[in-house]
């Protein structure tokens, strides 16, 4: 439960998240916030806040290089996936490893990583996960092209999540990288 918003705009990237700790019918708003920043990498993720201490505190980042599609999507990637074993998160199942998912952004680029340890890009420059994803999705998109800025998009995408999904909760927290 959660909303992880991601905006790349003219060379940086805007990453918002809320604050809801979710758990069946039982929700704390957490101080530990799920969106940071780690080197050069911004992060906002969900799925579980021991996976996001575990990129936090214990990834080792490695300096992007070549191409930065294909970095991602192998060098980084290989990172995550020994970070999240390492420290007991990562699953395994019909020799199919699982994480989690989070957003992403380096270099002025937005990635989206699912618990497969696929990397996306949005064509949009746009992208959000969590259960207030698809709201959040919808306010991104129809204040594109307004003279809102990122910053101002991104948390009207957070409070339309927060207002229409039971799962999402301020205050919202929204960071800015290149």
């Amino acid at each position: 439960m959660t909303a992880i918003v991601g905006l790349a705009q003219s060379g940086s990237v805007y990453i918002g998240g809320d604050s809801a700790g979710v758990s069946g019918m039982s929700l704390t708003v957490r101080a530990d916030t799920k969106v940071f920043r780690k080197d050069r990498y911004l992060f906002g993720f969900t799925t579980s806040f021991r996976m996001g201490q575990l990129i936090r505190y214990s990834l080792a980042l490695p300096k992007p290089t070549g191409g930065l599609d294909a970095f991602m999507a192998t060098t980084f990637i290989d990172a995550v996936r020994e970070c999240l074993k390492a420290g007991g998160w990562a699953a395994k199942e019909n020799d199919r490893e699982e994480g989690g998912t989070f957003l992403v952004g380096v270099k002025g680029r937005l990635y989206a990583v699912y618990d497969d340890y696929q990397v996306a890009k949005a064509a949009d420059g746009f992208a959000a996960v969590g259960c207030g994803d698809q709201i959040a999705l919808g306010a991104l998109y129809a204040t594109a092209g307004t003279a809102l800025t990122p910053r101002r998009r991104v948390k009207t995408a957070l409070a339309a999540a927060e207002r229409f999904s039971a799962g999402v909760r301020g205050p919202f927290v929204c960071l800015k990288g290149r």
